[in-house]
């Protein structure tokens, strides 16, 4: 059954999170994606957690399955000559290449573009490293947090008066991947018309920097003239309310009617009509506002924690003021929106059986969607491609798995 992407190849020697998101996307609609992983170890993603039912197996870890369902996966080992000759070989047949090596790997290992276009002048490369091919920090290793503490994020995040925060999770990485995935296909789209492809350059530093948010605060610092001062906002902003993340009953809600239009609203929904014209909250006065912050918490705490989470969004909703449920992860799974449109999927895999995994992160309505396949097992591919691809018949495949380069 066609799909978006179907009848393009792409050669995925990434690893990890930023690579492999960029590859599954393109996998995800239609691609052929070959998944190249080193012989008996495979890509560092395998090792890390969470694993199912907490067993430490390489073909458990729930990001690697999660990050490469609908790939075919080989074995080379690229520190031979035999598998670079192999793997030139692959190149041959594909229009897309996706790696996240650190930038001198590629050259070392004799695969850098300039080598490998001439093997397949319409290859779309695409590389993505933490600062990208080229400046003074291109060799640098980084992490998750070490990306955010350079970009503009993490010093306007947090507390006034605490450490600057980063943002949960890998974020950098999948933002980083979705850039990937939007520029190789721009690039792919280019080669198909012109007949040269080009070498994509993606920087996970500069990916988080030209985010919206990050974008702002350069922009706010630039417009503020010399001696600008970014300061952190925090939870809490004093004066400006209802806000915030609050308990109730049964979980969490977030409220965010700070506007003078909400203010009404917001006294009819607890109840309190009074509260309108109650000097403390008037906008007309943003100082005392300011100063009795915490006398509004002090009414709407104890009225939230008599009610339940549902009690409270519907009687908000009712009052058209913007809240919505802090969900728990049984919360989204069991989400009448993502099931009413099929975002979930079940998924099938030899080592750990049937899982739910999260779906497509966008629908193509005249596209038929069709069953997602497992994140291959180590190697499973290697007949399949060797053989379809190259030729190669099963007493090459026994002498290249006896020498250790498959």
């Amino acid at each position: 059954m066609e799909q978006a992407l179907t009848g393009i190849k792409v050669l995925d020697l990434s690893h990890y999170i930023a690579g492999p998101y960029c590859t599954k996307l393109l996998a995800d609609y239609g691609a052929e994606v070959i998944k190249v992983e080193r012989p008996g170890v495979g890509d560092g993603a395998r090792r890390l957690g969470p694993f199912y039912r907490d067993d430490p197996h390489m073909e458990k870890s729930g990001l690697f399955l999660h990050l490469n369902t609908n790939k075919k996966g080989i074995t080379l080992d690229l520190e031979v000559g035999s598998g670079i000759k192999i793997f030139k070989e692959l190149v041959r047949e594909v229009e897309i290449l996706v790696e996240n090596f650190e930038p001198r790997v590629m050259g070392e290992l004799g695969l850098s573009y300039e080598v490998l276009e001439k093997i397949n002048p319409r290859l779309v490369m695409t590389s993505i490293s933490n600062f990208g091919q080229s400046g003074p920090y291109r060799d640098y290793k980084a992490t998750e947090i070490v990306s955010f503490a350079m970009s503009p994020h993490m010093y306007s995040e947090g507390e006034p008066d605490r450490e600057p925060l980063k943002f949960p999770g890998y974020k950098a990485q999948y933002l980083a991947g979705t850039y990937g995935v939007v520029a190789t296909m721009g690039a792919f789209l280019g080669s198909q018309v012109s007949g040269v492809g080009q070498h994509v350059d993606v920087s996970i530093m500069e990916c988080l920097s030209s985010l919206p948010e990050g974008a702002t605060v350069l922009i706010n610092y630039a417009f503020s003239g010399e001696g600008a001062v970014i300061r952190r906002t925090g939870y809490r902003r004093e004066g400006v309310y209802p806000w915030a993340v609050y308990p109730c009953q049964d979980g969490y809600i977030f409220i965010f009617a700070m506007l003078p239009m909400m203010w009404p609203r917001v006294a009819r929904w607890l109840g309190m009509p009074a509260l309108v014209d109650d000097p403390r909250f008037a906008f007309a006065d943003p100082k005392a506002r300011g100063e009795h912050h915490s006398d509004f918490d002090a009414i709407l705490l104890p009225w939230l924690l008599e009610r339940t989470r549902e009690e409270v969004v519907k009687s908000a909703q009712a009052e058209r003021i913007p809240l919505t449920p802090v969900y728990t992860i049984d919360d989204v799974l069991e989400d009448a929106q993502f099931n009413a449109r099929g975002f979930f999927t079940e998924v099938e895999h030899p080592v750990v059986g049937r899982v739910t995994y999260p779906g497509l992160p966008f629908k193509l309505p005249e596209v038929p969607t069709v069953p997602h396949q497992p994140a291959p097992l180590l190697g499973q591919h290697n007949q399949e491609i060797y053989g379809g691809w190259l030729g190669y018949n099963q007493d090459d495949l026994v002498r290249l798995r006896e020498r250790g380069i498959i």
